[in-house]
This record gives structure tokens, C-alpha cells and sequence, in this order.
């Protein structure tokens, strides 16, 4: 249902309240909204002398540059991290809402080739679709293959046996893609009503968390005082009950959360080893010719939020340019019918077959896949901060 506040109400209301207050609903909405330099300033002061605990007489008078700077940088590692976890989170189901309409334009391609190509009975291809979860595609492939290379079968009964196997296969990652779209939307909808916890608005404000929880408690019963009365005088207050303020509370993180996620600039964070392979592997994960234990993992790669430290048992942030990267590359993928029937029957072909008296072409050499053991090997010896 459409949010009974704006956003411009949100902000007049914040505005208005005494500074102290004002700055404790910015901090708890970092999410979305800024501190002020003043209000930067005013928590620089704010902060209780280290010197008055000592029984000494504080002699501060103005605040120093290195006090605010302190303050500023704090606020701005809080605000950095939680819109940064919006936007991954946010870009986890852009990726898989394209990955899904480029399956289902796969799927609905592949059954119009079954039944139009190959004549397939509709009730096989229901079958093919309710086996594809236990299909064990590997030992079919190489039983096709080796046919093929001892003149069994024709390219055209080849197509034909490798077709239902590719059907199978996309169905499958379909139902991954769905899975990681669900558990993302979750996700997204769980940050998006999330503040700013209160330890973390201890750090920036430097008080301690029991005058914390007294001013917040305040400044919570003032904002949504001044956003009933807001909504009041324009004739859009909600009935009164015993959850308004709650629902007010929640009223505004629904609001906010309809604010476009603001894109980051991320670099190359040494991912994958190089960054022409990991674009080589993203482009292989985009177009869906890895295997699905390798996507499964490297998908787990590429979405989470730390990644592990081999060495010292500790993990470190993970940059997004991997799911930037992959959000752009799955932009300039045509899913147009031409272009997707073209790529299906270039994966469900054969391999050409060498005419009698022609040389083969030397095989191109093949890079070999570290397996995990080799990965943590080389992450011990050359350490996670390498570029």
C-alpha cells in the first residue's frame, strides 16, 4: 500500500527538532540520510571530557580540527557501510532478475524446439521438466560424445538426445536463480527497515550507550510528535491507536527505502587473481556455460560481504566491483529470440569433426582450474592484501 509520508515531510520534521534530537534520527537513518558539518561539530563537543573522570578541570574551549575530523570519519565509515550493503544487496537482485528473464527466454525457446524441431509430445516435455532436479546430465553428455565420435549418430540425432539435457540443466538454474532472488528480496527488505544500531552511534557520537538509549528514547518521542502533527495539519493522519507511533516509525524507513540506491565506485580487489579473469569467469557465470558446482560457488564468491582471510582466521570487506562488473555484463547481453536460439544451438552442437586428409587445429592450451586446497595454499603465501 502507497506510504502515507513523503520523503519532503520526513525532512522538515528533522529539521525542525532541537539539534541534539536531530542528530540522533539522522544517525539512526544513515541509510539514507546525511549529518551536517554543524551537526558534526556539535558531537565533537558533546563528547564528555576524559579529564572531568579524573577529577581534573577541563580547560577545553574550542574544539580542535583533528576532534571533528575524528568524528567526521566515523560517520562517514557508518554511512559508507550500510549504503554499501543496500547496494550489494540491491545489485544481487538486479543480476538475478536478468539471469531469470534470460532462463525462462531459454526455457520457453527450448520447448518450442522440442515440440517444433524434434516432435515431442507435451506430456514428455512435462516429464523432462519434472525429472530435471535428479538428471544427472555428465554421463549422458559423454555417452552422446563418444557416439558421436565413433559415427553412431548423425549431428541431427546428436542435437536431439543434447537438447532435453540443456532443458534440464537451464531448469535447474532457473530454480537456483528464483532461490537467490527470494533470499535477496529478504534480504534487501530487512536492510531497508534497519537504523543504525546503537553501539555503532555510540562510536560516531562518542557518548556512552546509557546517556545513548535516554536520548534517543527523546528524540524518537519528538520526531513522531512533529510528524503527527505534520500529518494533522495536512489532513492525512492515520487513526489513532496505541501502535501509531510504530507504524509512523516504520512509515518512514518504507518511505525512504523507495529512494534510489546510490552506486559506489568500487576497484579491482584482487578477486580471481587478475582482472581479465575474473571478467572471463563473470562473462562464463553471465552466459551460464560453468558448471553448476563451480557457478554455485563462485556465486558465493561474488555476493557476499567479506571475503575469508586464509591466513590470520579474519575476514576483510569485500569490494562490489565483481557484482558491478556482472551487473554491466549482464546488460549488454542480447536475450533478443534470434540471438538466444543462436547461443542454445552453438552449446547443443556437436564438436566438428575433421575432414579425412585435413590436419586438426592444435587444441588452444587450457588454463588449469585451482581446486579449493590450491586456492588456500596460494592465499597463505602471498596474503589477502595483495594486489
Amino acid at each position: 500500500m502507497p506510504s502515507v509520508l513523503t520523503q519532503e515531510q520526513i525532512e522538515a520534521v528533522i529539521e525542525a527538532l532541537p539539534i541534539q534530537y536531530r542528530i540522533m534520527i539522522r544517525l539512526l537513518l544513515l541509510q539514507y540520510i546525511d549529518v551536517t558539518k554543524e551537526e558534526i561539530e556539535h558531537m565533537a563537543g558533546d563528547r564528555p571530557d576524559p579529564r572531568l573522570q579524573l577529577g581534573e578541570k577541563s580547560i577545553r574551549q574550542t574544539l580542535s580540527l583533528e576532534m571533528i575530523q575524528s568524528v567526521a570519519d566515523r560517520a562517514e565509515q557508518y554511512r559508507t557501510q550500510v549504503r554499501q550493503k543496500r547496494e550489494r544487496i540491491w545489485l544481487q537482485t538486479e543480476c538475478l532478475r536478468t539471469q531469470i528473464a534470460r532462463g525462462e527466454a531459454v526455457c520457453k525457446l527450448v520447448e518450442d524446439l522440442l515440440k517444433s524441431r524434434f516432435a515431442f509430445e507435451p506430456d514428455a516435455i512435462r516429464d523432462l521438466r519434472s525429472q530435471a532436479r535428479s538428471a544427472v546430465p555428465k554421463p549422458a553428455i559423454r555417452a552422446l560424445d563418444k557416439k558421436w565420435a565413433a559415427d553412431e549418430i548423425s549431428e541431427e540425432d546428436y542435437q536431439k538426445g543434447r537438447l532435453p539435457i540443456e532443458y534440464q540443466t537451464e531448469i535447474r538454474r532457473l530454480e537456483r536463480y528464483r532461490k537467490r532472488l527470494e533470499i535477496a528480496e529478504r534480504e534487501l527488505a530487512m536492510s531497508n527497515r534497519g537504523p543504525l544500531q546503537d553501539h555503532e552511534i555510540a562510536h560516531i557520537w562518542g557518548i556512552p550507550l546509557s546517556s545513548l538509549a535516554a536520548r534517543k528514547v527523546k528524540a524518537l518521542h519528538q520526531y513522531l510528535q512533529g510528524l503527527q502533527a505534520k500529518l494533522q495539519a495536512a489532513g492525512q493522519a492515520p487513526a489513532t491507536d496505541t501502535t501509531a507511533p510504530t507504524d509512523l516509525w516504520k512509515e518512514t524507513f518504507e518511505t525512504l527505502s523507495t529512494s534510489p540506491v546510490q552506486r559506489s565506485i568500487a576497484t579491482y580487489d584482487g578477486m580471481e587473481g587478475t582482472e581479465a579473469a575474473l571478467t572471463d569467469k563473470l562473462t562464463a557465470f553471465a552466459t551460464g556455460t560453468l558448471s553448476e558446482d563451480i557457478e554455485s560457488r563462485f556465486w558465493q564468491t561474488v555476493s557476499r560481504d567479506y571475503s575469508p582471510n586464509a591466513v590470520e582466521g579474519q575476514g576483510k570487506r569485500q569490494s562490489l566491483f565483481a557484482l558491478q562488473r556482472l551487473s554491466a555484463i549482464l546488460s549488454d547481453i542480447d536475450i533478443s529470440p534470434d540471438s538466444v536460439e543462436q547461443d542454445l544451438l552453438t552449446k547443443i552442437s556437436p564438436t566438428p569433426k575433421v575432414a579425412p586428409g585435413v590436419m586438426a587445429e592444435p587444441a588452444p592450451e587450457t588454463v588449469p582450474q585451482l581446486g579449493e586446497m590450491a586456492e588456500h595454499v596460494l592465499r597463505s603465501f602471498r596474503g589477502e592484501e595483495r594486489r
